[in-house]
């Protein structure tokens, strides 16, 4: 039945009309959990519904194009496609998985008007399901819930039903969400069934719940344009992109616009679509008219950005946009003043390095972006190491050289007193490593607050920590649980300061001198601690070459090589026996270097150095600073 509302325009004018019902339209998010089986899912839409030819080579995962996406298997970006079933066009949304990108779930649920929610048949209910979910039921959005992998050997598909539902309770959901439909799958194998003991021939039961359990948007055809930008796109050719969901009136070609936006009342642009778009599988079908419920990708309007409301020029009413979570860490990305500063990148220079952080602020709405008091360094806070780390890598593959500091977290001062933000990990382990697990959280402030076995088989332990305590964590759990330890972290809050940590003991092997490292000068200095470069690699004074096994950093001549003489010796003509490196990758990196240290980033290298290169310098500094 329809629905009475207003219509958007003078608020004085108040009278009600009726909404519409477009059956022909159903709009989904899918979401889940990282690794929990999304990307897999949204594939076999597509290919069950006739999305690709019969003869067409489709790679797996096809929703992730990203280079990154598909090199670590993880949705970053959420994106946009479109099915058809039954005469229903579904426009499907697939979004992270990943807590560091949960700002891109938060804004693409304002385009949809349901979700599906995936969960894994072996894992059950995780942090990040717990966060999609919240976001969901916070905005009343309908749910689908789709238990996938049901076709591993160690599925418990009735046990995770259950511990839905009692997330549904703890989340005090409405009670019409606990009569959620629920759907079984094995998306690998693109099979559904509705039964928990039946068997899938196909997708068609999942096509079904979302027909029957998504409503079909709602909105008023003879009012002004209203369309709320939920994502921005970007193309050499035609230039900005704004993907939104048409909430009122009918968008055209042509038509004249105004950009109006909730947080800024004086925005006020005034614009004309010169393209329209509506998604057709992977891809965009150029269209003259889209009419309401219809998700749509409009160029040719300039200075749109997410959050914005494109609304007819007669009665610019914005419509309102969900309220982001702040960023919880920042570190400084900084000119590089290197001795091999641009011998590598090809953006080198500040104008380069601000240009490309400012621009990131136009897709990515969880990223902040700050001048600092020169112009060489900025000060970018995200939601965690992995979503900072991924603006890194791909800066650094689209030619940019730069340094970054050490992760740091944002403090809050209320009342006088001293805040920081707060984890809560949760950890799955075998029963024999969780006595380690425990000693290196409790070290880092981490209190524990629940110890169980888990359904899974492994013991599942519940800390919260403290952010700043699982900078340079993720490898040390990895090694202790000798990479059997599934680990997930999701923001808390902020709360009071717990106090010091330290988090890393070892000092740093710090070249003496600038030129080529050979075997010799290595084979002395990997007696002191473990090396991250090998033979022939190019080094300069003040570059960190290792790890020191204590404590305190230590001057090595890695380029040291041995002396010539005429004299002969028992052991002269012994071999070098080197150890192989420690190659770091750049997250590695980001949690090995401490206050003192940058991340040195180029297209072809990652190197870490000091901040002082010169030693002598850097020694009568911290003496300057032991005694401050």
């Amino acid at each position: 039945m329809a629905d009475a509302a207003i219509r958007p325009g003078n608020p004085s004018e108040s009278w009600k009309i009726l909404l519409q019902e477009r059956n022909d339209i159903r709009n989904v998010a899918i979401i889940a959990h990282v690794d929990h089986g999304k990307t897999t899912l949204v594939d076999q839409l597509l290919r069950q519904s006739g999305a690709f030819r019969e003869n067409q080579v489709v790679q797996e995962r096809v929703m992730d194009s990203n280079d990154l996406e598909r090199e670590r298997g993880i949705t970053i970006l959420a994106k946009n496609t479109a099915v058809t079933y039954m005469g229903t066009k579904i426009n499907i949304v697939d979004t992270p998985g990943h807590a560091d990108f949960g700002g891109e779930v938060e804004r693409v649920l304002k385009m949809v008007d349901g979700v599906v929610l995936v969960v894994d048949a072996f894992e059950g209910p995780m942090p990040q399901t717990r966060f999609v979910l919240k976001n969901a039921l916070d905005l009343n959005l309908p749910v689908v819930i789709c238990v996938n992998k049901v076709d591993r050997p160690e599925s418990r598909p009735g046990d995770v039903v259950d511990e839905i539902l009692e997330l549904f309770i703890e989340l005090e959901a409405p009670a019409q969400s606990l009569d959620s439909p629920f759907v079984y799958a094995s998306a690998k194998n693109g099979v559904a069934f509705v039964e928990l003991e039946g068997e899938g021939e196909n997708m068609k039961p999942l096509f079904d719940a979302i027909i029957n359990g998504i409503p079909a948007p709602k909105g008023d055809p003879d009012a002004d344009l209203q369309a709320l930008i939920t994502t921005v796109d970007y193309n050499d050719y035609v230039g900005r992109i704004g993907v939104g969901k048409i909430q009122n009136g009918i968008a055209r070609v042509n038509d004249d616009v105004v950009i109006k936006n909730v947080h800024q009342p004086d925005k006020l642009i005034k614009s004309k679509i010169t393209r329209l778009y509506v998604f057709d599988g992977l891809s965009r079908a150029e269209t003259d008219e889209a009419g309401f419920g219809e998700i749509v990708a409009i160029s040719g309007i300039e200075g749109i950005h997410i959050g914005d409301t494109l609304c007819g020029p007669n009665s610019p009413v914005p419509l309102p946009f969900t309220k982001i979570s702040e960023p919880t860490l920042a570190m400084y990305f900084l000119v590089n003043d290197s001795p091999f500063a641009g011998k590598e990148g090809k953006y080198v220079t500040s104008r380069h390095l601000r240009e490309r952080l400012f621009r990131e602020l136009n897709t990515d709405v969880s990223l902040r972006v700050e001048e600092t008091d020169t112009t060489e360094a900025f000060k970018v806070s995200g939601r965690g190491e992995l979503h900072l780390s991924i603006l890194i890598e791909n800066m650094r593959r689209e030619g940019y050289e730069f340094q970054v500091s050490k992760p740091e977290v944002l403090y809050r001062e209320e009342n006088g007193e001293r805040l920081e933000p707060v984890e809560t990990v949760t950890v799955d382990a075998p029963g024999e490593y969780c006595g380690v697990v425990i000693e290196k959280l409790g070290g880092r402030r981490g209190e524990l607050r629940h110890m169980a076995p888990s359904k899974s088989g492994y013991t599942r332990l519940i800390f919260d920590i403290p952010a700043r305590g699982l900078i340079g964590y993720r490898q040390d759990f990895m090694t202790d649980t000798r990479g059997s330890g599934i680990f997930n972290q999701i923001f808390k809050g902020y709360e009071k300061y717990k106090g010091d940590i330290v988090t890393r003991v070892q000092g740093s092997l710090v070249a003496f001198e600038t030129g080529e490292a050979v075997p010799y000068g290595l084979c002395n200095a990997q007696e002191r601690g473990s090396l991250f470069i090998g033979p022939g690699t190019q080094v300069y004074m003040g570059m960190v070459v290792g790890s020191n096994a204590r404590s305190g950093d230590i001057e090595v001549n890695v380029c040291k090589k041995k002396q010539l003489t005429n004299m002969r010796s028992a052991n002269a003509d012994d071999a070098l026996r080197l150890v192989p490196p420690t190659l770091m990758t750049l997250e590695q990196c980001l949690e090995f270097i401490t206050d003192d240290e940058l991340a040195e980033i180029t297209p072809q290298s990652i190197r870490i150095r000091k901040k002082i290169l010169d030693a002598s310098a850097r020694m009568r500094a911290n003496r300057k600073k032991q005694t401050i």
